[in-house]
């Protein structure tokens, strides 16, 4: 029997995640087909349960869905129960296991954005939907001292905060409003800048002027698609050193195949699949061509953003 594993989101068709997934199934042998699911939050709980069938392997969860998939699932790992959202879904029998592959993802992505470099203690965070989570929980969990977090819907990066209270105990993680006079205050004390919004997903966007970045900024946007976004052109025009989302998108991915399959991901033939579908769209196996996944933005901000699945 073919096994399934399923893209949940909406939207989805503009999903890369299919092109690296399926060819990681092919390579290895592994009679799967991944395909996408545009459904929309009246559509979720059935299509979870659904994933119970002895057909599913298991599935991803994208945007707007990651935070409501929580109760939907029988088991939550750490990383899921911690940051709130599920990103992955496998089965054990009959009953569904959250998980959060966005977390891995980002602490690889962030190693990379860091390099050599002591890891730095202070951050400000644009976006507080499930990508949000992920990112601020990974640098809570990096020993990060002080984190602001921004969204344009304040009670959102508020809710954020409340959720980490404990977590985040030994630490100034707060939520302030989305005003470029703030936003470049915080700026100034910060040494790390990740957005985790929808902006410069599409068109020419920015998250706020280009003249208020600092130089010797880290900026990590986890925009993937296009590559490079007015916010990573304006941090290195500004002297910041800056990356967008493919490593997060790449490991969340690997993550979530090890976890369906019990096998390792083959990773560099991933990362060319992704390549290859960023640069001239590829067919998914159920006929989608894939575009951009915006590889962590979230619900909740300015722009209607997306998130790493």
């Amino acid at each position: 029997m073919t096994r399934r594993v399923v893209l949940i989101g909406h939207p989805v068709a503009h999903s890369l995640s299919g092109a690296m997934q399926q060819a990681a199934f092919d390579e290895l042998g592994i009679d799967a087909r991944y395909e996408l699911q545009d459904r929309t939050p009246q559509q979720l709980a059935d299509a979870i349960a659904e994933l119970r069938g002895d057909e599913f392997l298991g599935a991803n969860v994208t945007i707007p869905h990651k935070e409501k998939t929580v109760p939907l699932v029988d088991r939550l790992t750490e990383e899921a129960h911690a940051t709130g959202a599920v990103n992955t879904i496998t089965r054990e029998g009959k009953r569904l296991i959250g998980h959060n592959t966005d977390v891995a993802g980002f602490r690889v992505a962030l190693d990379r954005l860091v390099g050599r470099q002591k890891m730095p203690r202070t951050a400000v965070v644009l976006g507080a939907g499930g990508g949000g989570r992920a990112v601020v929980y990974g640098l809570i969990s990096e020993g990060f001292q002080r984190v602001v977090v921004f969204n344009r819907h304040l009670h959102r990066a508020e809710a954020l905060v409340r959720h980490f209270v404990r977590s985040a105990a030994h630490m100034e993680l707060r939520a302030m409003p989305w005003h470029e006079s703030i936003i470049e205050v915080e700026l100034a004390k910060a040494k790390v800048l990740i957005n985790a919004t929808s902006i410069g997903l599409h068109g020419e966007e920015r998250p706020f002027p280009a003249e208020i970045l600092p130089p010797e900024l880290l900026v990590l946007d986890l925009i993937y698609n296009p590559p490079k976004t007015l916010l990573l052109r304006d941090a290195e025009a500004a002297g910041d050193t800056a990356i967008n989302g493919d490593v997060m998108l790449l490991h969340q991915g690997a993550a979530a195949f090890t976890l369906w399959t019990g096998k390792p991901a083959p990773l560099e033939l991933m990362q060319a699949k992704l390549e290859e579908g960023r640069a001239g769209g590829i067919e998914s196996k159920n006929g989608t061509t894939s575009g951009d996944d915006a590889a962590s933005q979230e619900e909740g901000t300015p722009a209607g953003a997306t998130t790493a699945e």
